[in-house]
């Protein structure tokens, strides 16, 4: 029997490989799918995205229950919650997804291989050699391509471990019981998400973050809306923070930091470490190939192949690009696309929504008014709060805004920021706008359904030119 040569391999199985998969079964490419781990999906299907927001919605729903009797609801004063059973729902969405993976591989003709992927060098006679280890056994998959997904995995503190009391995003998933208190190290999405979940189940929750403001990648107006929010809510958070010290004590942890000039110290039962995320590039034989890592990322081309003629790389080891599921989703696309000789187009990286599901929400996409203002645009802006918009008053949520950036000169959105009720859901809007190219004024004119949440994206787009209907 002749070795089986297939048209690519794809180490690694989160969104960025199974994407990749997916897709180069769909084109007809013999595909093999090369994954360590027991289940596919990666980090985000078992210990990131999914996870997280189901204890997201289970967070809403109960503050939701807290406010029952303003929606006429009585008699929800002795309500319980039964942490084991949030985390019950948690596993069954988790699980039922990773069956649903294990299907759409089986629909693609893919053919997955557990084990840990390894490059042996560049290709000879046009073929790469894979090595994958498993259970101590070594075997050589062959493949004219090979598209590297290998993820990433938290950041730590130097010095610092993760145990039961100092977690990082796969410890915090799994609690067995609800902590009383809890300090983050970092403010970025990841910390201010899991602050959110923890403050709704009554937690008492301290932020550090060392950058000036929460959540500091999006418009600086947003994070002022969240810090204000979040001192509402009760969310203690110090920016300009640096940790110095994690301890342990009989009760938990203390935590001493300085913010503000001055040393701190808070005691907690346990600290989240949320201070980003590190590729995993190491012991994958890049040493073995043209790939030379910059700061442990990979460079890659506009459709991800790297230095190397056929080696591509996608998801969160990708030099330059944003650490986010559907970015690495969308390059696995490119990148089999390229291999398959079949039209596509690279990413635009202005056009990458970036999403983040604290409540409040938030949702953005483009230049933030600061960077347009720094590439030399001519603005206008326009601003509209939710606490105008009906629909946000019927469900609740009056906190927040849609912030549009444009160029004065051609009505070209620069850049659509919101923090708000379904903030995730209402930035997919203005991604299509900016993808079609369509002008603040195309907006003006496209007719929203009333009531909704989106209608606001239409008092946003006229704010620009002083022009909202209800403001």
């Amino acid at each position: 029997m002749p070795e089986t040569i297939y048209d690519v391999a794809i180490i690694g199985s989160g969104p960025a490989g199974y994407t990749a998969a997916i897709r180069a079964g769909q084109y007809g490419l013999k595909t093999a799918l090369i994954e360590k781990d027991n289940a596919l999906g990666g980090t985000c299907l078992h210990v990131g995205c999914i996870p997280t927001k189901a204890l997201l919605f289970n967070a809403e729903l109960w503050d939701h229950l807290k406010d029952a009797k303003e929606f006429g609801i009585e008699g929800l004063d002795t309500r319980k919650l039964n942490w084991a059973a949030v985390q019950e729902r948690k596993t069954k969405i988790v699980s039922k997804h990773t069956k649903g993976l294990d299907f759409l591989m089986r629909k693609n003709k893919v053919e997955t291989i557990k084990g840990y992927g390894k490059l042996t060098g560049p290709r000879k006679n046009g073929v790469f050699a894979v090595e994958v280890e498993s259970g101590g056994k070594k075997s050589t998959i062959n493949a004219k391509n090979v598209i590297l997904a290998t993820g990433s995995e938290a950041r730590m503190l130097p010095g610092i471990e993760a145990n039961d009391r100092v977690l990082s995003n796969i410890e915090i998933l799994s609690l067995k019981q609800l902590p009383k208190s809890l300090v983050i190290v970092g403010a970025g999405a990841v910390g201010v998400e899991f602050a959110s979940i923890f403050r709704s189940f009554d937690s008492e929750v301290t932020l550090l973050e060392m950058l000036p403001r929460l959540v500091p990648v999006e418009d600086e107006e947003v994070s002022k809306e969240l810090a204000r929010v979040y001192r509402k809510r009760g969310i203690n958070f110090h920016a300009n923070a640096k940790v110095e010290k994690v301890e342990s004590t009989k009760a938990g942890i203390a935590v001493t930091f300085t913010a503000e000039g001055k040393q701190q110290k808070i005691d907690a039962e346990k600290i989240l470490i949320a201070v980003g995320r590190r590729p995993r590039t190491e012991n994958i034989g890049l040493e073995k190939t043209k790939i030379k890592p910059e700061r442990e990322f990979i460079k890659t081309d506009s459709w991800r192949e790297t230095a190397e003629p056929g080696i591509y790389a996608i998801g969160d080891i990708v030099l330059g690009t944003p650490q986010l599921a559907h970015v690495g989703g969308m390059e696995g696309i490119v990148a089999v696309s390229k291999i398959a000789g079949k039209t596509a187009k690279p990413i635009n990286p202005e056009r990458i929504p970036n999403c983040t599901y604290c409540h409040p929400e938030i949702g953005s996409v483009g230049l933030t008014e600061e960077k347009a203002r720094e590439a030399g645009y001519n603005l206008k802006i326009g601003k509209f709060l939710f606490s105008a918009n009906s629909r946000a008053s019927i469900v609740g949520a009056h906190e927040g805004f849609i912030k549009i950036v444009s160029d004065a000169d051609y009505g070209e959105i620069l850049g659509v920021h919101i923090i708000g009720p379904q903030a995730t859901e209402l930035i997919a809007e203005a991604v299509v706008a900016m993808e079609l190219e369509a002008t603040v004024e195309d907006l003006m004119w496209t007719i929203h359904a009333h009531p909704t949440l989106a209608e606001a994206m239409l008092d946003a787009s006229n704010s620009v030119y002083g022009l909202a209907i209800n403001a």
